[in-house]
C-alpha cells in the first residue's frame, strides 16, 4: 500500500468504531498512533520532496521563458538582417520554449493543489492522533481500574476464601461447643449467693408456717 493510500485510508478511518470492534482496545490505540506518526514522518518527508520539486520545476520555467525571450531577439535580428529563414527558424525554438514552459507551469499548479490537499490531510491526521493519544491515556487507565477490580473480584469469590471463611465457621462451632463445656459444669452447682437467697426463703416458709400454726390453736 503507497503512503498516500494507507494516509488517506488512516484520515477517513473511524477510530471509535476501530476500538469497538478491537479485542484489545489499549493495543489497538497503540497501532492506531504509531501507523500516523510513522505515516507522518513519511508523508512529510514526501512533502519537502515535493516542495523541492517545485522549485526545480519554477526555475526551469524561468529558464525556458528567458529562452523563450533570446530566441524572439535572435528572430528580430534575422529579420532585420532580411534573414527569413533564419528568423523562422528561431521563431520555431521560441515557440519549442514556450510550450514547454506552459506544461512546467500546468504541473506546477497541479503540485499546488496537490500540497493544499496534502496540508489539509496532514491536519485532519494531526487533530485524529491528539484525539488517539486523549484516548490512550483514558483507556490505559480504564484497563488498570478494571484489571484491578477484577483482581478483587477474584480474590473476593476464590475457594481460597471461600475456605477461610468455611474454617472460621468450623473454629466459631468448636469455641460454641468448648463454652457450651463450661456451661454445662455449672449447671446443679450453687453460688454462695444462691444458698443465701434459698435460706431466706426457707425463712419464710417457716415463718408462715408458725404463724399458721398459731391461728390454728387459737381456734380451738
Amino acid at each position: 500500500m503507497g503512503i498516500f493510500s494507507r494516509f488517506t485510508d488512516i484520515v477517513n478511518s473511524n477510530i471509535n468504531s476501530l476500538l469497538d470492534k478491537a479485542e484489545d482496545p489499549a493495543k489497538m490505540v497503540r497501532l492506531i498512533i504509531q501507523e500516523m506518526e510513522d505515516t507522518l514522518v513519511e508523508v512529510r518527508s514526501s512533502s519537502a520532496k515535493t516542495l523541492a520539486d517545485k522549485k526545480d520545476l519554477a526555475r526551469q520555467v524561468s529558464r525556458f521563458e528567458a529562452d523563450a525571450e533570446q530566441w524572439q531577439e535572435k528572430a528580430e535580428l534575422a529579420l532585420s538582417k532580411d534573414r527569413d529563414d533564419l528568423a523562422r527558424s528561431a521563431l520555431i525554438e521560441k515557440k519549442k520554449c514556450t510550450e514547454n514552459a506552459q506544461s512546467l507551469v500546468d504541473e506546477l499548479a497541479h503540485t499546488d493543489e496537490h500540497l493544499a490537499k496534502l496540508q489539509d490531510e496532514i491536519t485532519q491526521l494531526q487533530e485524529k492522533l491528539a484525539d488517539a493519544k486523549a484516548r490512550q491515556k483514558a483507556i490505559i487507565m480504564r484497563e488498570k481500574t478494571a484489571s484491578s477490580r477484577l483482581k478483587v473480584k477474584k480474590n473476593i469469590n476464590s475457594e481460597r476464601v471461600n475456605d477461610a471463611l468455611n474454617r472460621f465457621d468450623h473454629y466459631e462451632r468448636k469455641i460454641d461447643d468448648i463454652e457450651a463445656q463450661v456451661e454445662s459444669y455449672d449447671l446443679g452447682s450453687k453460688s454462695l449467693a444462691d444458698e443465701i437467697a434459698d435460706l431466706e426463703s426457707d425463712e419464710k416458709v417457716d415463718d408462715e408456717l408458725a404463724e399458721l400454726k398459731a391461728k390454728m390453736s387459737v381456734k380451738k
